[in-house]
């Protein structure tokens, strides 16, 4: 027998999730989340346009002893408010490493430390995005936030995860689509 209180959503998988204006959470104040897994067990994604601003991705090199490269290194992002001690690499499929989850034809996500010694070796992959923490739902509950207007599911673009200047993917994201988030008021319809 289904279940009606829980709203029924097709998988948001490879999506974003970008918090609009009615966001009642001001932790996810401006959030782009990249949704790498959903299905009705819950969701799991990962903030990309959330810099950490005091921890650098060579000094986590220098930390596990490996060698840091004369190159320019992305930020490290806050993924979310969970498990903040656990990392995550996000990176595009042209490179791989036995243990990842391919979110779409083109993004996957480790947690392998093989890819930060890749990183450090400059075998790594040349698109990437080293993150701290996610973004969890239980089940049901993404799509209950979903309802009351707290987000907004527009598909991903790999452009804008992985060469926009964070300060302006929150933007970009819905702009793909016609939507000015910083005016998204309560105009949101249903079909």
């Amino acid at each position: 027998m289904r279940d009606n209180s829980t709203p029924q959503v097709d998988s948001l998988t490879g999506t974003f999730l970008i918090s609009t204006p009615q966001m009642p959470d001001p932790r996810f104040e401006e959030h782009v989340i990249y949704i790498c897994a959903h299905s009705s067990e819950g969701a799991m994604g990962v903030a990309i346009n959330q810099p950490h601003g005091v921890f650098t991705l060579p000094e986590v090199l220098q930390g596990a002893q490996l060698p840091i490269p004369e190159i320019e290194f992305p930020p490290i992002y806050i993924g979310g408010p969970v498990e903040l001690e656990s990392a995550f690499i996000l990176f595009m499929s042209d490179y791989s490493t036995d243990h990842q989850l391919a979110i779409s034809e083109t993004v996957s996500l480790t947690r392998e430390t093989r890819v930060l010694e890749d990183i450090a070796n400059k075998r790594g992959p040349e698109h990437y995005l080293f993150i701290l923490g996610y973004t969890g739902w239980g089940a049901g509950q993404l799509e209950h936030e979903l309802v009351a207007n707290g987000w907004l599911t527009v598909p991903a673009d790999d452009n804008i995860i992985f060469n926009m200047d964070n300060s302006m993917k929150w933007k970009a994201a819905a702009m793909q689509f016609g939507i000015d988030i910083s005016t998204f008021e309560d105009e949101i319809g249903y079909a």
